[in-house]
């Protein structure tokens, strides 16, 4: 029996993680749930964030949701806890890959550099990450909150994003990382940009695997054999919903993600 599965974020962001659940299980029956009214979470008082989280989660369960996959690091870190002891389904948080990342450097002299918003940067739950698994102090942190508003616009031109990083990047000396983790999931849309632009020791990780992976053994569900035509048309049992409860969102959605699908071929 297929299970319902929900996953949440502030706008688009989530589809990574939910185009990474397609790849593995794609006969299980998906909502994609987006607070558009409130994107982006980055940038406002922990507070606000969570009074829009807990009233997007109500919604989320009146359809029906057998899980829900909070696919945003800063949802996460803000409300996870609280929403695991108000519903009776599993709850899967996700949090930036800085533990993976912090142990493919461990054997050389390599730092980890990890992209996120200002506000989950800020949290205590990501620092106490941080402290818990880079006891050698390796892992230095950066915000980039303009990705996450270009990503909502559907902004994936490869000359702004390049300058863009170009810029942000400038005063750093990338050939001392090993890795970066995108620690938002609106920031996986521009791996491949940020791809071309690194140094080619740099491995790029961000978060959606593992959290599929949670999500796979907290519901006992089994890798499916996926076909190409799978791959690319299937949406049929994706369900599409945004706070705003605007055509033109949803619209979005599905272009966003099946702007992932053909990337990945």
């Amino acid at each position: 029996m297929t299970k319902n599965i929900a996953f949440f974020d502030s706008g688009i962001g989530g589809l990574t993680v939910l185009h990474t659940a397609l790849q593995q299980f794609p006969e299980e029956s998906y909502i994609y749930y987006a607070d558009t009214l409130h994107v982006p979470y980055g940038t406002k008082s922990a507070d606000e964030v969570r009074r829009y989280i807990f009233a997007c989660a109500d919604a989320i369960v009146r359809e029906g949701a057998d899980a829900i996959v909070i696919a945003c690091n800063t949802a996460t870190s803000l409300a996870v806890n609280a929403l695991r002891s108000m519903y009776g389904i599993p709850i899967i948080g996700m949090e930036p890959a800085v533990k993976p990342a912090v142990e493919m450097n461990r054997d050389n002299d390599k730092r980890v550099l990890v992209f996120a918003t200002a506000l989950t940067l800020s949290q205590t739950k990501y620092n106490e990450l941080v402290s818990r698994v880079d006891d050698e102090h390796r892992v230095d942190s950066f915000a980039l909150p303009e990705l996450v508003e270009w990503c909502e616009q559907l902004e994936f031109d490869p000359v702004k994003i390049t300058a863009y990083f170009r810029s942000k990047l400038a005063d750093l000396d990338l050939e001392q990382y090993g890795t970066v983790v995108m620690g938002c999931t609106h920031y996986p849309f521009y791996t491949p940009i940020l791809r071309k632009m690194l140094p080619n020791h740099i491995q790029i990780l961000d978060g959606s695997q593992g959290t599929v992976n949670h999500l796979q053994q907290r519901l006992g569900l089994g890798v499916q054999q996926q076909s190409e035509s799978i791959k690319l048309d299937q949406e049929g049992n994706v369900s599409f919903f945004s706070s705003s409860g605007r055509t033109e969102d949803q619209d979005k959605m599905r272009i966003a993600l099946q702007y992932l699908k053909e990337r990945s071929l």
